[in-house]
C-alpha cells in the first residue's frame, strides 16, 4: 500500500471512530472580565491584565480564553452581564468594584478577583484583608490616602488659589463624562482622566494593578483558592500632567512639578 493511500485510510477510519474512542482534547478554561466602564477606556489595562496572566503561564487564545463584558457606564446592566458570564461557565471572574458587587450577588462559588478604591471590607466584598473568606479576593487602590498630596500639588500648580473644591460623583461615571467645561484647574485620580483632557492626575497605577489581578487569576486557575489569597494593596502611584490642557488654561507648570511627573502629555 502506498504511503498516501495509507494516510488517507487512517484519516478515514479516524473520522469513523465512535466519539468515546477518540482522544479527548483538554477544554480551555474561560476567564470572565467584567467591568462597569468601556472597552476603549480600559484597553491599556487589559494588556497589563494579560501580562499578569502570562507571568503565570496563561496566554489568551492558547491555553485560556477571555470573555469580556462591558457595562459602558450603565451599572444597572452589571447583574445581567455577570449572569451571562456564569452561563458561559467561566472558571474565574476579574472585575472592578461595581462589577464585583454584582458578580458576588450572582455567585457564591465562582472565584472573583476585584479591583477597588474603596475598603473591600466596608463594602462587603471580603471578611478581612488577610483572610478574605468566601470566593473573592483582589487588589485595593490607594485613594483617600493620596488626598493631601493631591492638594499639595494643586497648590504648587496654582499657588494663588485660596478656595478649592472637592467634586464627588456617587455614580462613578466614566472619565470622559467628567471632563470639566469651566476652565478650572483640577487634579484627578487616574491616568485616563488626564488622557481625556484633564489637567493632572495622581493616583495608583491601574496598569500595575491589573497586572497583579492577572497574576491572581492565573494562580486561581492553577488551583489556589480566593479565600486563601490575601487582598493586596497596590503601592505604585503615578503623576500625569497634560501640558496641552495647561496651555489652554493659561497655566505654566513649574519645572519642579514637571520633573516629578511619570508622564507628560504634550
Amino acid at each position: 500500500m502506498k504511503r498516501r493511500e495509507f494516510i488517507k485510510l487512517i484519516g478515514g477510519e479516524a473520522t469513523a471512530w465512535p466519539l468515546a474512542a477518540r482522544p479527548q482534547q483538554p477544554t480551555m478554561p474561560v476567564i470572565g472580565f467584567l467591568n462597569g466602564s468601556s472597552a476603549w477606556e480600559y484597553a491599556y489595562v487589559v494588556g497589563a491584565f494579560r501580562e499578569g496572566l502570562k507571568q503565570t503561564g496563561y496566554i489568551d487564545g492558547e491555553n485560556v480564553f477571555i470573555e469580556y463584558r462591558w457595562a459602558e457606564g450603565h451599572y444597572e446592566r452589571l447583574s445581567t452581564l455577570a449572569t451571562d458570564l456564569l452561563n458561559r461557565r467561566v472558571a474565574v471572574i476579574a472585575a472592578n468594584a461595581p462589577a464585583a458587587v454584582a458578580a458576588k450577588e450572582a455567585t457564591k462559588s465562582v472565584p472573583i478577583v476585584f479591583v477597588t478604591a474603596a475598603d473591600p471590607v466596608k463594602i462587603g466584598l471580603v471578611a478581612s484583608l488577610n483572610r478574605p473568606g468566601g470566593n473573592l479576593t483582589g487588589v485595593g487602590l490607594l485613594s483617600v490616602e493620596l488626598a493631601p498630596k493631591k492638594l499639595q500639588m494643586l497648590h504648587e500648580l496654582v499657588p494663588n488659589a485660596r478656595t478649592m473644591t472637592l467634586l464627588v460623583n456617587s455614580a462613578n461615571p466614566n472619565a470622559q463624562t467628567q471632563t470639566r467645561g469651566y476652565s478650572l484647574p483640577a487634579i484627578f485620580q487616574y491616568r485616563e482622566f488626564a488622557a481625556a483632557g484633564g489637567l493632572m492626575s495622581y493616583g495608583t497605577s491601574l496598569t500595575e494593578t491589573y497586572r497583579q489581578v492577572g497574576v491572581y487569576v492565573g494562580r486561581i486557575l492553577k488551583g489556589e483558592k480566593a479565600a486563601d489569597l490575601p487582598v493586596q494593596q497596590a503601592t505604585k502611584v503615578e503623576l500625569i500632567i497634560n501640558l496641552r490642557t495647561a496651555k489652554a488654561l493659561g497655566i505654566e507648570v513649574p519645572p519642579t512639578l514637571l520633573g516629578r511627573a511619570d508622564e507628560v502629555i504634550e
